[in-house]
């Protein structure tokens, strides 16, 4: 069984595959994804968003489609940047750009207390079919550690291992990151709608 990811995120495509590994779904991008043009995020939920992108993207293809939002959330910052992980630092900004906002809104902060949410919604023919959540729990550090990973990876200290997400291989990062239990999740959902 065949299912589209909707997202032009090379690396999201990349754990997302790893994650179907052994499930008997197929995880592709959408074939068409860079002839659409992408829809608004306006939900001011990661569900919101994942759910607006799913129902859009189902209309292009009669597979179902999986569509996910998420981001970072920091206590000390109210939650930020949340639903607004990827342009934190602006429109068009780039990890570094938002790495480096995030270090200097906490270079004062003593608490360092954040987490990775991830939703995951697949959806097929405008209907929504499943939704799933993943979170994991982590600490800002002072600065970037290791080169793996993407995002907010090198800031995102994991304290069960003792390493940032971009020092863990894409094994040990799938088995405890937000988008690894959100999809395991999901797939579960996935594996027996196939059946019936």
């Amino acid at each position: 069984m065949v299912v589209y990811l909707c997202s032009s995120n090379k690396e999201k495509l990349k754990e997302l595959s790893l994650a179907a590994e052994g499930s008997g779904l197929e995880v592709l991008s959408l074939p068409q994804l860079r002839e659409i043009p992408p829809p608004e995020e306006t939900g001011s939920t990661f569900e919101e968003n994942a759910s607006e992108k799913a129902l859009y993207y189902s209309q292009f293809t009669s597979e179902i489609v999986v569509a996910d939002d998420s981001g970072l959330e920091v206590d000390a910052l109210n939650g930020a940047p949340g639903v607004f992980s990827a342009r934190f630092a602006g429109p068009d900004a780039h990890d570094h750009e938002n790495n480096a906002l995030l270090l200097e809104r906490m270079r004062k902060e003593e608490k360092r207390k954040a987490r990775f949410v991830c939703m995951v919604v697949a959806a097929q023919a405008g209907k929504r079919l499943f939704t799933a959540r993943g979170e994991v729990e982590g600490e800002i550090l002072r600065a970037s550690q290791g080169l793996n990973g993407f995002g907010y990876d090198p800031l995102f200290f994991y304290p069960p291992f003792g390493r940032s997400f971009a020092e863990l291989t894409s094994d040990e990062k799938l088995g405890v990151s937000h988008r690894g239990k959100a999809m395991a999740a999901l797939l579960q959902s996935l594996k027996r709608y196939a059946r019936n």
